[in-house]
């Protein structure tokens, strides 16, 4: 059983986390002194989106260079401290790595676009165009617009998936393969313990430029993207081999590490990333239970889906939000954020935590004038972008939440609640929140039927989703009930409440029925000296 297994991965977007440097942008050294919150809560690694060298036209994700950190995050002496001060508190360091795009100020680029003739020219995506004049074909930017751009200097177009600013590395030459491997290999040196990819199945494109077909299902409604359908921009066959080159890199240099790998997609569609041996990414990002309804029998059915496509080989994964959707409490309110959290952390497979969820920290409502997230500015009549959930995070009362100086400016705004959502409130009362996520945390690593064991019996009962999870002799029941209203679910056989969402539950025996109020969630264990509890 590897750590990743039984572990349980928290992600940080290092612009919001801490401020240490009084620049109102979050820090290496400000993560450092927060690691100590980190051990509290019961974390075993800690993911950190990109803090490389960038000119930030997409906050990090447009790297300048791989290699090095980025003046406004610290220094590599910073994250190098970072990594052994994590350490040191047996957490482990995952970063984010970017391999589909650089920036446009990357060196590399620089070369590319010098001439049709510089040796990096095919390290990214070049085409003539049409030959009615315009871009070479339909194809579009996630952020809106056609995903070619003309450089005026050379004549031809490059593809960007995202912003303009971004160009697409060619993954089909194999320098830039080995480049990007290197990649990898200077950060493991530094101690690394794996790789989030970014994009990943992006990575390879079409040959031939075939035009992408259009989306039959597709409204005004949805965003510019998704009128078309990414059969040739997106897991192209030749995917799995590029992923499989960087797990042997990985495997070369870290026996115990972990890939996982960005994917947007159907439970369905995840296995095959897994390899067919296992030899791809450990972790195919399972994004579902964002965009699934938060309703017992579409969660019921989720679940049963994704375990019924898992082969033997591959480990599961899950997640309530992250740096690209809307936070849980926005999304369910405070009260089910409670039952959420029991959800995520009594659902077999790696649970991944987005930093202040544990508070229930919501989307900050940014005004048009301070919206930073360019893909907010580039489809600004579809959506409010990504920077509502990327608010500084909330750590006590008072000027900017503790998250800066009093006399530094926030690069977003705090939320209005931070005076009574935090840390330092929560820390201090045993009915909070994260109190509740803490011991849902202690319970998981205590209970191997919580961290390893099987998950069956997915039902729904009205509302209230129920499941078991089981390991060797101990049999343990989740009922959750998603709804305001208290309900009664039938209980076969008797129970004791091993933990309750709300903190007074802890003990009580049920017999016969399962009395739960609204907003509420148990885990049941047998009682002393009795058989297993049986799901109602």
């Amino acid at each position: 059983m590897r750590w990743w297994q039984a572990g349980i991965i928290y992600h940080v977007y290092p612009r919001s986390f801490v401020d240490s440097g009084g620049d109102g942008i979050g820090d290496l050294a400000g993560i450092t002194s927060r690691l100590d919150y980190l051990a509290a809560l019961g974390v075993d690694a800690v993911w950190i989106s990109p803090f490389y060298r960038s000119p930030m036209a997409d906050f990090g994700y447009d790297v300048a260079d791989h290699t090095d950190v980025d003046p406004l995050f610290g220094t590599l002496a910073d994250f190098d401290a970072l990594v052994a001060e994590a350490h040191r508190r047996k957490i482990r360091v995952l970063v984010d790595f970017v391999p589909n795009h650089t920036s446009d100020a990357h060196p590399w680029f620089r070369a590319a676009r010098s001439s049709r003739d510089h040796p990096k020219r095919d390290w990214y995506l070049w085409a003539d165009p049409a030959p009615g004049g315009g871009p070479p074909n339909n194809w579009r930017s996630v952020f809106g617009g056609p995903a070619w751009t003309l450089d005026e200097r050379t004549g031809q177009y490059y593809y960007h998936a995202y912003l303009p600013e971004q160009p697409d590395l060619n993954w089909r030459h194999p320098e830039v393969r080995a480049a990007q491997c290197d990649v990898l290999r200077f950060w493991l040196r530094r101690g690394v313990d794996g790789f989030r990819v970014d994009a990943c199945r992006q990575l390879v494109k079409d040959e031939r430029l075939r035009d992408n077909p259009v989306n039959p299902d597709y409204h005004p409604g949805l965003p510019p993207y998704q009128a078309l359908l990414p059969v040739f921009t997106a897991e192209r066959p030749e995917l799995l081999d590029v992923l499989g080159e960087l797990r042997r890199t990985l495997d070369q240099h870290r026996g115990d590490g972990v890939l996982l790998g960005e994917m947007y997609l159907p439970v369905e569609r995840l296995p095959r990333y897994y390899g067919a041996n296992g030899e791809g990414l450990h972790l195919p990002s399972n994004t579902q239970l964002i965009s699934c309804p938060y309703r017992a029998a579409d969660i019921a059915a989720l679940i049963r889906r994704y375990e019924a496509a898992l082969p033997d080989h591959a480990w599961p994964n899950w997640m309530l939000g992250n740096h690209d959707r809307s936070r849980i409490a926005t999304r369910v309110g405070a009260a089910q954020a409670r039952v959420a959290a029991m959800l995520l952390l009594t659902l077999r497979g790696t649970p991944i935590l987005y930093y202040g969820d544990e508070i229930g920290m919501t989307d900050v409502a940014v005004p048009e004038h301070l919206v930073r997230d360019p893909y907010a500015r580039r489809v600004p009549h579809l959506a409010v972008g990504r920077d509502p959930e990327r608010s500084p995070m909330q750590w006590s009362p008072g000027p900017h939440a503790g998250f800066c100086p009093p006399g530094a400016t926030p690069w977003l705004p705090v939320s209005p609640d931070a005076d009574r959502v935090n840390v330092a409130r929560q820390d201090r009362d045993p009915a909070s929140l994260l109190a509740l996520y803490r011991r849902l945390i202690a319970l998981r690593r205590a209970e191997r039927a919580l961290s390893v064991g099987r998950c069956t019996d997915v039902a729904a009962h009205g509302d209230v989703l129920t499941y078991r999870r089981t390991h060797a002799d101990r049999d343990l029941l989740v009922a959750l009930n998603l709804a305001g209203r208290p309900v009664t679910v039938p209980l076969p056989h008797p129970g004791r409440v091993l933990l309750g969402t709300d903190a007074d539950r802890a003990g009580d025996h049920v017999e016969g029925t399962l009395p739960l109020r609204g907003d509420e969630g148990v885990i049941l264990a047998p009682p002393r000296g009795c058989g297993p509890t049986a799901s109602p």
